[in-house]
């Protein structure tokens, strides 16, 4: 295996990634598979920095038929999808570990769902700032900046950091005397 720079660990024929190796994109994407010629061909896999991934068949540089899976364990199927389809509403977790008792909600798939910034939104795969329109992941790394479609979309359906607080506040004593 040769090292190419910080961003490719494996074989290499005539200067170009070749055979199996690990190859990581700018976005922290890492692919894991075989290589033909500098392309994805063969099989491999698409490790996202989110935990989800992209199991594939590549045919030099494009998927001939692929599964994703996302991080909680839930795989896409496009023919057979039952998830979130209206009928049930339930998260993933939910289906697969059941209900919380009455009176504790979920609101996220994850659970604990993650604290949002003050006047920020979690719009699934990072917070998202309306004030810069730019969403960054979990970590606070910088994902993308957000279009006007996305911004309406995340204003319009995503979860908002709560701008109440549930502390005791005691009432202001009356300074008429």
């Amino acid at each position: 295996m040769e090292l190419i720079g910080d961003r490719y660990l494996g074989g290499v024929m005539r200067g170009r990634m070749e055979g199996y190796g690990y190859y990581t994109l700018p976005t922290g994407t890492e692919y894991r598979g075989s290589l033909w010629d500098g392309m994805f061909h063969g099989k491999g896999e698409l490790l996202l920095p989110t935990g989800g991934g992209y199991r594939a068949l590549w045919h030099r540089g494009v998927t001939t038929q692929g599964k994703y899976t996302f991080a909680d364990g839930l795989e896409y199927d496009e023919e057979k999808w039952r998830y979130c389809d209206g009928y049930d509403r339930r998260f993933y977790t939910e289906i697969r570990s059941g209900f919380k008792p009455p009176g504790i909600p979920q609101l996220t798939n994850l659970d604990p769902p993650k604290i949002i910034p003050e006047g920020c939104y979690d719009c699934g795969d990072g917070f998202y700032d309306p004030k810069t329109r730019v969403v960054v992941d979990y970590k606070r790394k910088f994902l993308r900046n957000a279009d006007d479609e996305e911004h309406e979309w995340i204003l319009r359906t995503c979860r908002k950091a709560w701008v109440i607080t549930t502390e005791h506040k005691p009432k202001p004593e009356n300074s008429f005397s």
